[in-house]
């Protein structure tokens, strides 16, 4: 599972295909109407490509209305995931003296690394003065 700001751009990226899939639909499969007086519909011929393939009205609609809901679903989900993004729970204070308190935890784990680090150092000074003492005879 991917962390939640890459799925929240993925959900965005799929929002933005269905509205485009929705706008293709409405824009393919309209009705052939005249809205104006000098409108004037095309004669398509049979040997020419359709360019709007009519569906019945009721079949059209089933069709935005499913992508209709499709398209809240995915904002729903987007909603979701933006309401799981950390900090949103805090003010800008609140994680401010979150950082300060994880820099301060920082530094005391810094300083028991160059601890343990000088303690290794010294061990193997005296590993490798050993190491040499055993060689001399």
């Amino acid at each position: 599972m991917s962390d939640i700001l890459t799925q929240l751009q993925e959900s965005m990226d799929l929002l933005c295909t269905m509205f485009i899939a929705g706008l293709y639909y409405v824009e393919r499969h309209h009705d052939l109407e005249q809205f104006g007086p000098n409108d004037k519909i095309p004669d398509l011929k049979a040997d020419q490509p359709k360019e709007v393939d009519t569906l019945d009205p009721q079949t059209f609609k089933d069709g935005q209305a499913e992508i209709a809901r499709d398209i809240i679903v995915q904002a729903q989900r987007i909603e979701y995931l933006v309401s799981e993004l950390p900090g949103l729970q805090n003010s800008e204070r609140d994680q401010l003296k979150i950082i300060s308190g994880l820099e301060e935890e920082i530094a005391g784990l810094e300083a028991q690394r160059l601890e343990a680090v000088r303690e290794r150092d010294e061990v193997f000074g005296q590993l490798d003065a050993l190491v040499q003492s055993l060689q001399r005879p």
